[in-house]
């Protein structure tokens, strides 16, 4: 193995991480590149979904609660771990993307490694790296990372670096043209959906769907601890069709003409295919990059779950419904931001 990912997933996570490195990982393997994950068990941990994408997984010991504060907390023994993997191989690049890992931990690997590569976008701690990756657009996104990385660091900033699916691309290519009303809404907030803001909205939006017709894709994730009830409400009308850990999600959004979700690496997922969308942020994480977009009038940016209600949701997509230049708009705002 020449090239090792190290990055995690749980319910507290989300697998959004594990989604972008996966992406990566196939591009890199396209290329003739050996690529291998380093994981620590957790549930909802995605390791067998890894595994299902054809990549050798190394897993760390498992634990109950928190992996965020854990691998902070106890980074000298998850980065023991990880290089009692590295050293068993001549490794070309770790590629690293987890918010719990820093400079100290980075450096105890630079002797198993030619090259550190970090994906990152909090830019709230330093790192000892080769190359930063952040996909996301920020106002300030030239200064962000002053002081935290080396001045000889490439960093690679932006959404014109956007780790996209190979089936967003194609997606693109057969794009519908907009056909000036509401018609099809696509409902999507990760796999893991924490906050449950999957259920809360449909609840909220049922009145609208029998009110203007509208079909409704609604998909989740394996690791969505509310699934089933969320499979349940879905059954009760005809016009909501449910979905749970599919591979074909990027042709859903392009079928849609209005998106709502989270935050996160989805959004780049959604102004990529030009889809508007109403955001809502499911961790803290997500609200710095939301009004940055929302500032570019490419997305309606609600709030962070816990200060958002249905009702919000329900009064956009009818003012929506009623003024469909303005969905134009965010459309065309979106292919604007990124190609």
């Amino acid at each position: 193995m020449n090239i090792f990912i190290r990055v995690d997933a749980s319910i507290e996570i989300g697998t959004g991480h594990v989604l972008r490195c996966l992406t990566l990982a196939h591009r890199l393997k396209k290329e003739g590149k050996q690529v291998a994950f380093i994981c620590r068990g957790a549930e909802g941990d995605c390791i067998e979904l890894i595994e299902k994408q054809g990549f050798q997984v190394y897993k760390l010991k498992s634990i109950l609660g928190s992996l965020w504060t854990y691998v902070a907390d106890y980074w000298e023994r998850d980065v023991k771990e990880t290089i009692d993997v590295l050293k068993q191989h001549e490794v070309e690049k770790l590629i690293i993307d987890h918010y719990s890992i820093d400079i100290k931990w980075e450096q105890a690997t630079r002797p198993f490694t030619k090259e550190i590569i970090i994906i990152d976008d909090l830019a709230n701690r330093k790192h000892d790296c080769d190359t930063l990756l952040d996909q996301n657009f920020y106002l300030n996104m030239e200064t962000r990372y002053k002081g935290l990385v080396s001045s000889t660091t490439n960093l690679v900033l932006g959404p014109t670096y956007a780790l996209l699916r190979e089936e967003f691309i194609e997606a693109k290519k057969n794009l519908k043209a907009f056909s000036g009303k509401l018609e099809r809404l696509f409902i999507f907030f990760g796999g893991s959906d924490p906050t449950n803001e999957t259920e809360k909205i449909l609840y909220s939006i049922m009145p609208l769907i029998e009110k203007y017709n509208f079909e409704v894709d609604v998909v989740v994730g394996n690791s969505n601890q509310n699934k089933k009830r969320i499979k349940d409400i879905s059954l009760t009308n005809k016009n909501i069709n449910f979905y749970c850990q599919i591979n074909n999600i990027a042709e859903l959004m392009a079928k849609a003409d209005i998106a709502i979700g989270a935050g996160g690496a989805t959004t780049w997922e959604r102004v990529f295919l030009g889809l508007p969308s109403i955001v809502i942020a499911v961790a803290m994480n997500q609200v710095e990059v939301a009004k940055a977009v929302a500032n570019m009038g490419a997305i309606i940016y609600l709030g962070v779950s816990n200060e958002v209600n249905g009702n919000q949701v329900l009064e956009n997509l009818e003012l929506l419904y009623r003024d469909s230049d303005e969905l134009s708009r965010i459309r065309k705002s979106c292919f604007n931001l990124i190609s």
